[in-house]
């Protein structure tokens, strides 16, 4: 399939699910899991900076045109794709990255890939609670809405991850 194509179906069907699915479940109003953010995490590492930013911000607004809440989660997906590149070099370290087009499960490993989720989630909640409390006064409600919702959201694209798992075995035939 064509790269390009599936790029667009990721981004139309992880809308779908936040928006439709993801964004009723509520945990006792301080779980709020986003999944729509993977498709930031799946951007092949080559892409260039200005690229990422416009996808962010785009994958951000069409989400807030969804929820009614204007800028948040642009200004949160802006943010954690601003990160990303760091991120990657974080987390890499010594490995190479050269030979990896986009970051994935089966290459790069299950160890990998949930501190590389982990670190744009927590960036992503930060900012996204942040700007929606607007106060430093709430910073003890900020905190604990991050610290309920990461595990969650962490745990829910680890889940598709494993579920929509290409094998490349199966691949080749």
């Amino acid at each position: 399939m064509n790269k390009t194509l599936l790029h667009i179906i990721r981004f139309v069907v992880l809308v779908l699910v936040q928006v439709l699915l993801v964004n009723h479940i509520r945990l006792g109003g301080y779980v709020h899991p986003y999944v729509y953010i993977l498709f930031v995490m799946l951007l092949p590492i080559n892409i260039s900076n200005w690229q990422l930013l416009l996808l962010g911000f785009g994958l951000g607004f069409c989400v807030d045109m969804f929820t009614g809440t204007p800028g948040l989660h642009a200004g949160a997906t802006t943010l954690m794709a601003f990160c990303r590149p760091g991120i990657l070099r974080l987390v890499s370290g010594s490995q190479k990255l050269e030979n990896v087009h986009e970051p994935d499960l089966g290459q790069l490993g299950g160890g990998w890939f949930l501190r590389y989720v982990l670190f744009l989630v927590v960036i992503h909640h930060f900012a996204l609670f942040l700007l929606e409390s607007f106060s430093f006064r709430l910073l003890g409600q900020v905190l604990l809405r991050i610290l309920l919702s990461v595990p969650v959201s962490v745990f829910l694209i680890m889940m598709i991850l494993y579920l929509f798992k290409r094998d490349k075995k199966n691949e080749a035939l």
